[in-house]
């Protein structure tokens, strides 16, 4: 963060000249500011002189480019953030850092036209009845701010935005408003079957999946989605209009509408995209798209469409080979967890569990520790349902139930292809269980999941499976229990005293809180006022030692074999999300919203 800005009467005595901003009169502000010294400053004059084509270009991007060093905050550059905050500051406008999932991209697009936007630098943020937000990266060249305000008829509030972001969003929003505009005066035939059926006489025609217009707002709308670091997209159709949500950080953001053969064309196009049979609407179907995200990495999507009362409702999964793929420190586990974990997958046979709810990151941490495993001599095969994450060191197998490929047979087709490692996708039916029981005996490594509530409660998942007790006690290695929190926002967080009562409430009566220095949520734009930005692992890592392999037995109580565990080591999911609090990464209010109620 850089420093806050001054108020507006501490702006330096040189005024910015009114009309668009030029190079040497900003250049002397920012001198005066104390934000450039003299040398600097001649070093960006002889830049701007020598530019070719610079005309056009904003003096603040171009002093952004130069990377020049800040006088008023020692071993930074002066960033466009902080040029542009210093910008609202001399201009005596607030700064604004545009969230465009905060935007109502429809309403804000129908004020003014592209040209205009573009020619004068603004882009409309805020609409209501009395008022609207805007934002310029011009606030010295306010002539049409008279005129708007009249045609509007409403109270106009400025504000500076980052010139990059104006141009960017005004070129997106635009962009993807005029290609929906294009397609939304007609209705697509053959639709899904609806809920309610309306015919409307004397319309007819199509919106073609292939239409430019429909290409281009799929192609936006992937890359959007990839830009605002969403896990998932749902396309959600409606009676009146559709609506697109992303899941940012577990939780889900409303961040457009379109009408609805709009929506039902992009979810054709995407179903094209995925090789999904485009002619049938009534059943569910799954497919894939791999795509390139904005920075040029490739990136795939997994898809999943279902029929719903309003039309086929579409749900994207992104899998980010930089997040599939992460180091085991990198996902949240301390010294010793990361130390303990690797010695239990690095033993040569027996079967280690990984367990929690779907979405609590179990399959990334599966595949982190096969790619950590993955050598040229070892030889991996995995068999999913899906494939999350296609990887080049691993041989994997998609399930595929209609000609009678499950989990159970594929393993057993593994132990004919002379594998070392087995990772499982899931273990849910006694048959799965009884082949990498086979497959442990036999000298193999495998890697699972079950869906329990915490590490102890998987030994009584598989004997509700019907294996028996004493297989169970000779193959199991560890389980390992996780769940993933929102981790606070480094840009606004605070110092926050948790009360006693919240410590309770996570770790129970008489429990002592671990020392540490505890932060709370505040909320910015970084964070989109939410107070979080990320998620982190907790993690409940038990190794299967001798003493708990004794109490293994078909009669076992789940809490005498819990307690032996915690005697035994074990730091339960409630203490881990308790150290995260108190090393400031997170609340205990996030930890108690994905934590199993304690007993």
């Amino acid at each position: 963060m850089i420093d806050p800005p001054h108020a507006v009467g501490e702006r330096s005595a040189v005024r910015l000249p009114p009309g668009r901003l030029t190079l040497e009169p900003v250049l002397d502000a920012l001198v005066a500011d104390g934000l450039l010294d003299t040398g600097q400053a001649d070093r960006a004059r002889v830049s701007g002189r020598h530019g070719r084509g610079l005309e056009a270009v904003h003096p603040l991007v171009l002093l952004a480019n130069l990377k020049l060093p800040s006088a008023r905050v020692p071993g930074t550059d002066l960033g466009l953030e902080q040029l542009t905050e210093w910008l609202a500051e001399a201009s005596g406008h607030p700064y604004r850092r545009i969230d465009p999932t905060r935007l109502d991209v429809a309403g804000v697009t129908e004020l003014i036209s592209h040209a205009y936007a573009r020619r004068h630098r603004i882009l409309p943020l805020e609409v209501s009845g009395d008022h609207a937000v805007i934002a310029t990266s011009e606030p010295m060249a306010l002539d049409w701010l008279p005129d708007l305000q009249r045609l509007l008829r409403r109270r106009i509030d400025l504000v500076v935005a980052s010139p990059l972001d104006l141009h960017r969003y005004t070129m997106e929003f635009f962009g993807v408003t005029r290609s929906i505009r294009g397609a939304r005066d007609v209705r697509e035939e053959g639709a899904a079957p609806s809920f309610e059926q309306l015919v409307e006489l004397g319309r007819s025609g199509d919106v073609n999946a292939d239409d430019h217009h429909i290409v281009n707002i799929v192609d936006w709308l992937l890359q959007y989605a990839y830009g605002q670091r969403a896990s998932d997209i749902h396309l959600e159709p409606r009676r009146d209009v559709g609506r697109v949500r992303f899941r940012i950080d577990g939780l889900l953001h409303k961040v457009f509408e379109m009408p609805p053969p709009v929506m039902s064309a992009v979810v054709s196009r995407i179903k094209v995209l995925g090789r999904m049979d485009l002619g049938e609407r009534r059943r569910p179907q799954d497919g894939r798209i791999k795509t390139r995200s904005p920075g040029g990495s490739e990136v795939e999507m997994r898809l999943s469409t279902m029929p719903t009362a309003f039309g086929e409702k579409c749900v994207m999964r992104i899998f980010d080979p930089d997040t599939a793929f992460k180091p085991i420190e990198q996902l949240g586990f301390d010294d010793a967890e990361a130390a303990a974990w690797n010695a239990l997958v690095q033993q040569p046979h027996g079967i280690v569990l990984v367990t929690g709810p779907t979405g609590s990151g179990k399959t990334t941490t599966l595949y982190s520790a096969l790619k950590r495993l993955a050598t040229p001599d070892l030889n991996i095969c995995t068999i999913e349902d899906p494939i999350e994450m296609v990887s080049p060191e691993f041989n994997q197998t998609q399930v595929h139930t209609a000609i009678d490929l499950t989990f159970a047979s594929g393993v057993r087709t593994l132990l004919r292809q002379d594998p070392d490692i087995i990772m499982i996708g899931e273990i849910r039916d006694l048959d799965t269980a009884q082949m990498a029981v086979q497959a442990s005996l036999t000298g193999h490594l495998v890697l699972s999941t079950l869906h329990t509530n915490d590490a102890p409660s998987a030994v009584t998942r598989l004997l509700d499976l019907g294996l028996p007790h004493y297989l169970i006690a000779s193959t199991l290695n560890g389980v390992l229990a996780q769940r993933l929190v929102r981790t606070l926002c480094p840009h606004c967080k605070q110092p926050r005293t948790v009360p006693d009562e919240a410590w309770q409430a996570l770790l129970g009566d008489g429990a002592r809180p671990p020392a540490g220095d505890t932060q709370g949520a505040v909320g910015c734009l970084e964070c989109r006022n939410t107070g979080y930005l990320g998620r982190v692992g907790l993690y409940e890592l038990m190794p299967v030692t001798p003493a708990l392999r004794a109490r293994i037995r078909p009669d076992m109580e789940l809490a005498g074999f819990s307690a032996a565990a915690r005697e035994g080591g074990l730091r339960t999911l409630h203490a881990a999300g308790a150290a995260k609090v108190a090393q400031g990464l997170t609340t205990v209010e996030e930890v108690l919203t994905v934590l199993p109620p304690r007993e």
